[in-house]
C-alpha cells in the first residue's frame, strides 16, 4: 500500500515538473526569432492586400519592424485617380492606410510617400 502511494506521488511530481518545464518562458533568441517571423508574415500579407487593391499605387516599398509597417514610395497613381481615390472620396494615402491597417498584426503605419504631380 505504501509502495503504491509512493509510486503515485513520484509520478505526480514528475508530471508536475514536466508541465512546469514546458511552461518556462522562451529564450530571448526564440522571442526575437518569432518577432522577425511575425514581421515577415505581416509584410507578405500587406504586400498581398496592396497588390489586390485597385485604388492604391503599386510602386511602393513595405518594411515591417515589430508590427509597425513602414510604407515608402510615390503616391502618383493614374489608374487610381491621381492623388485622389476614385470618386474623390479620400486621398490615396487614406486608402492605403485603411488597407494596411486591416491586416492582422499591424500595430501602426508610418508613411514616407511623395508625389511627383
Amino acid at each position: 500500500m505504501i509502495l503504491r502511494t509512493g509510486t503515485r506521488l513520484i509520478a505526480l511530481l514528475l508530471s508536475l515538473l514536466w508541465v512546469m518545464a514546458s511552461c518556462a518562458p522562451a529564450s530571448e533568441t526564440e522571442i526575437i526569432g518569432d518577432a522577425e517571423a511575425g514581421d515577415e508574415q505581416i509584410k507578405i500579407q500587406v504586400e498581398a492586400v496592396i497588390a489586390r487593391a485597385a485604388d492604391v499605387p503599386q510602386q511602393i516599398v513595405v518594411e515591417v519592424r515589430e508590427g509597425v509597417v513602414f510604407i515608402s514610395g510615390s503616391l502618383d497613381c493614374e489608374s487610381c485617380g491621381g492623388l485622389r481615390t476614385p470618386g474623390t472620396i479620400g486621398t490615396v494615402q487614406q486608402s492605403l492606410g485603411a488597407v494596411v491597417r486591416a491586416v492582422n498584426g499591424v500595430n501602426r503605419v508610418v508613411f514616407d510617400l511623395d508625389s511627383e504631380s
